[in-house]
């Protein structure tokens, strides 16, 4: 229950902040524009009447608002926008509003907050989607490529393409007209660059997976079939706290649970709703594609077990069989 006097709704751009708060002793409310700094919503802050508690939306601007307040004593609660309930029949939405709305659900406690990462899980994160992004990069400028050799009916037929046979039989093409030249080495080039980026950041990751305290999860999360070394690292920072899901709730964070539209007597369900984590969601349907295969123990397999524990290890062969 919201226990403090003075409840804040902080709207919170790039440029600026827009304050609303309402002090629930005497109905009085404050607003005002702020600048980002957190020493000047801090200064704005302590000025009302306390004790005070803040809220405000999760998006771009990250969690340094959120450390800044919590490290000055006051209670700070990141709201999720998906979850936060607004009038149906509202149909102006302005920063001040916005504000206010935010102060009023904090006063009612109605509102879901988001999990705040420590610094070293944010900043792992932020590596693992650097990696993500350069993952996507490098399919588009492989499509770009092969799309081009395509339109000049110039195709590879002699095995898996992206294959250092492959990288051969591209460094070995000309074309007779310069313009087709410049654009296959100009979309060649680009290839490389992207895929060198990726190849630095995998390596970024298995040193920090190997030495971090994401290390032993990691470790564990490989006993089972399809996590690697990239996948069980980005699991471990992408969802931090474990202990807050159960086995039915994971599913809901991944976006991983059916769609329903059910009334009355009648019950649909759809396809999976694809909400939340989409880079976990795309690593889990991933690893699952490993499970179509007969299960056998094999040296990769083996050399992660060797990295965990019995209980770790014996719980991954258990899954790996599908009990």
């Amino acid at each position: 229950m919201f226990s403090e006097r003075t409840s804040v709704g902080l709207d919170v751009h790039a440029r600026s902040v827009v304050a609303a708060a309402i002090d629930t002793s005497t109905g009085e409310v404050f607003r005002s524009r702020l600048t980002p700094s957190h020493e000047h919503v801090l200064s704005w802050v302590r000025g009302l009447p306390g004790p005070v508690a803040v809220a405000y939306e999760a998006g771009p601007t990250g969690f340094g608002l959120h450390r800044a307040v919590t490290g000055a004593g006051i209670r700070c609660e990141v709201v999720a926008p998906s979850k936060l309930q607004r009038p149906a029949g509202e149909r102006v939405k302005t920063d001040a509003r916005d504000a206010i709305h935010l102060a009023r659900v904090l006063r009612m406690d109605q509102f879901t907050s988001v999990a705040i990462p420590s610094v070293e899980q944010e900043a792992a994160r932020d590596l693992v989607r650097a990696r993500e992004d350069a993952r996507g990069d490098l399919m588009r400028a492989r499509h770009r490529l092969s799309k081009l050799l395509l339109r000049h009916d110039v195709v590879y037929y002699d095995g898996r393409a992206w294959t250092e046979t492959h990288d051969a039989w591209l460094r070995r093409l000309r074309f007779e007209q310069r313009a087709v030249q410049a654009a296959f080495e100009s979309d060649y080039e680009g290839m490389l660059m992207v895929k060198a980026r990726r190849d630095r950041l995998d390596n970024a990751i298995a040193v920090m997976a190997a030495d971090s305290e994401f290390t032993a999860l990691t470790y564990r999360l490989g006993c089972l079939r399809g996590v690697g070394t990239l996948t069980g690292f980005a699991l471990a920072v992408e969802v931090g706290d474990w202990h807050r899901f159960t086995g039915n709730t994971i599913g809901s964070f991944v976006g991983l649970v059916p769609s329903e539209s059910s009334s009355g007597a009648s019950r649909v369900q759809g396809s999976i709703t694809k909400t939340g984590n989409t880079h976990i969601r795309r690593l889990l349907v991933e690893a699952a594609w490993h499970h179509r295969a007969r299960y056998t123990i094999g040296k990769t397999m083996l050399d992660r077990w060797d990295l965990a524990g019995p209980a770790a290890r014996a719980r991954g062969d258990a899954g790996n069989r599908g009990r």
